[in-house]
């Protein structure tokens, strides 16, 4: 990672740690952070062991946003300057999708504009109890334009109206219930009850989970019948992969 140490880098079992280590910043983001989460996920994209990749923050938040420094950089920025930063963000959100293993956002105390962002844009979201969502960017006159492309595929144009316009932080069981976010735990076991969630996909297939995560995000532009079309095709490779034939082997032999 970054010699700075602003993202934390580790391997416990099967799942790939990905840590923003700024909490005296509330892990606000910087280039730093955005190239050290980048780099944590291609590491893990090209670890056999790995089956899962769990983003936290250190500390009490898990994301503020862009830092003070970043905001400044962009008042000061030429249009090809902050083209450019934009272009790295948006590199970062189409890694997450990229990257074969399910890739779990694990959100204590605040996620806000870039971070409820990153959050968002993770494959699954569990959050604490006590965590905090939102999308404050108006409040300065600024707009989370790439992260309404992920927002609007979470949850209703309504929604995505309400949070995006009116800038307030929503609590995780109101995330939840709009389906920003998959799962609330209790803030005494959370780290408990993601180490058991994620656990899960030790157990499963791979391969499977892989053709499965670029099948469901690819079909997402498809017309009807195109996504039908493709859905065969992966459906063929599936028949034929090593452990989808070990797995029907395993269930008529159970089932005999």
């Amino acid at each position: 990672m970054a010699e700075d140490r602003t993202v934390l880098y580790s391997v416990d079992g099967a799942v790939a740690r990905v840590t923003l280590n700024r909490p005296e910043k509330r892990n606000a983001l910087n280039d730093a952070v955005i190239a050290g989460i980048k780099e944590g996920l291609r590491k893990a994209s090209t670890d056999e062991r790995v089956r899962a990749i769990v983003i936290s923050g250190a500390g009490k938040d898990f994301c503020s946003g862009a830092d003070l420094s970043a905001l400044q950089k962009i008042a000061g920025a030429s249009v090809s300057e902050n083209s450019e930063d934009a272009r790295s963000l948006l590199d970062l959100f189409l890694l997450i999708r990229q990257i074969p293993v399910p890739v779990i956002a694990a959100v204590t105390g605040r996620a806000l504009a870039g971070g409820c962002g990153l959050a968002s844009a993770c494959d699954i979201v569990l959050a604490s109890a006590s965590a905090r969502f939102g999308y404050p960017e108006v409040k300065i006159g600024f707009v989370p334009a790439m992260v309404m492309a992920i927002l609007r595929r979470n949850v209703s144009e309504k929604r995505a109206f309400e949070l995006v316009t009116r800038g307030e932080e929503i609590s995780a069981d109101h995330a939840r219930d709009i389906g920003l976010i998959n799962q609330v735990f209790s803030d005494e076991t959370f780290a408990a009850d993601v180490d058991a969630y994620v656990k899960r996909f030790e157990e499963l297939s791979k391969h499977a989970i892989a053709l499965t995560k670029t099948l469901l995000y690819q079909i997402d532009g498809l017309a009807f019948v195109e996504a039908l079309e493709t859905g065969a095709d992966v459906n063929v490779i599936a028949r034929m992969s090593e452990d989808c034939q070990k797995g029907i082997a395993r269930f008529l032999k159970k089932d005999s």
